[in-house]
């Protein structure tokens, strides 16, 4: 389904949702001005409860295809964005990189997004954690899938390494890297659809510095989280097999947990419709 066919679908589902706020325009796709930074987003607009989705590095707004038809279809308000290094969106020329979760907030402010769900996975996993750490207040729901996590304890480090030597790992193609063998083998349109959408995300303005998180993350911090959470992966994650999530459930307060078995890196893709099934219910009780 098309974004434009998306947006008609929320036209028609107003009255069933879920309510967030006034009435906001839906737009295809727009900068939002942010100072030295310009980011690429789009938004479904209406009165539903809002969901911002923040993907993963080797994505863009355009990965989230296959969410948008059953989150608008359910009523909620959808954001969906470039962070800088992704697509379009653009740092001015000697400006300093700042961090992802402040670029978040400075954007559903612009927004006015008093509160929201927060959807991340992988990078944006990250970007998601640090953002309910820094911003708790305005974060309804978290939904962290197949992420590292961002975790700088010696020995979780020291796991990352061993599950992905370097420089071997980092020179595999990023469809083997993050796409399960179990969907490469079931689904070559749809591998090759994820292809397509990696290579359109990279920057059209390349360049741009890494951003660093707002805090520095430990399993330590992750204690004292407070949005309601939910962590994801699957069985054939390459960066968080299940073993990691459960590293994360355990210190995180009430923490929920789905595993898809035969999922890769990207279970949002791969398994579409079951990640959309479980996290609709998730948000639907917060």
């Amino acid at each position: 389904m098309r974004y434009g066919v998306v947006v008609l679908a929320l036209m028609a589902l107003t009255q069933a949702a879920p309510q967030g706020g006034q009435q906001a325009p839906a737009t295809e796709g727009q900068f939002a001005n942010l100072g030295s930074r310009q980011l690429w987003y789009r938004d479904t607009g209406g009165a539903g409860v809002p969901v911002v989705l923040l993907h993963a590095r080797t994505g863009s707004n355009l990965a989230w295809e296959r969410q948008l038809p059953a989150f608008v279809a359910r009523g909620y308000r959808v954001i969906t964005y470039d962070r800088l290094g992704s697509g379009r969106s653009r740092l001015a020329a000697d400006a300093a990189a700042g961090t992802a979760a402040d670029d978040l907030d400075a954007l559903a402010t612009q927004l006015g997004l008093a509160r929201f769900h927060l959807v991340g996975t992988a990078a944006g996993g990250i970007v998601a954690l640090d953002y309910a750490m820094s911003y708790p207040q305005r974060v309804r729901g978290l939904v962290i899938a197949n992420s590292i996590g961002g975790v700088q304890d010696d020995d979780y480090l020291a796991l990352g390494r061993r599950l992905r030597p370097s420089p071997q790992f980092d020179q595999l193609p990023p469809e083997f890297r993050e796409v399960g063998p179990s969907y490469r083998a079931g689904d070559p349109a749809g591998t090759a659809r994820w292809i397509e959408i990696e290579h359109a995300s990279r920057p059209q303005v390349p360049g741009t510095p890494a951003q660093p998180n707002k805090n520095r993350m430990t399993f330590a911090l992750l204690e004292s989280l407070r949005p309601p959470t939910l962590l994801i992966t699957g069985g054939a994650d390459l960066y968080a097999p299940p073993p990691v999530m459960r590293m994360f459930a355990a210190r995180i307060r009430g923490a929920e947990t789905v595993v898809f078995p035969e999922a890769g890196h990207s279970s949002y893709w791969e398994e579409a419709e079951a990640f959309n099934r479980d996290v609709l219910a998730f948000l639907a009780k917060h």
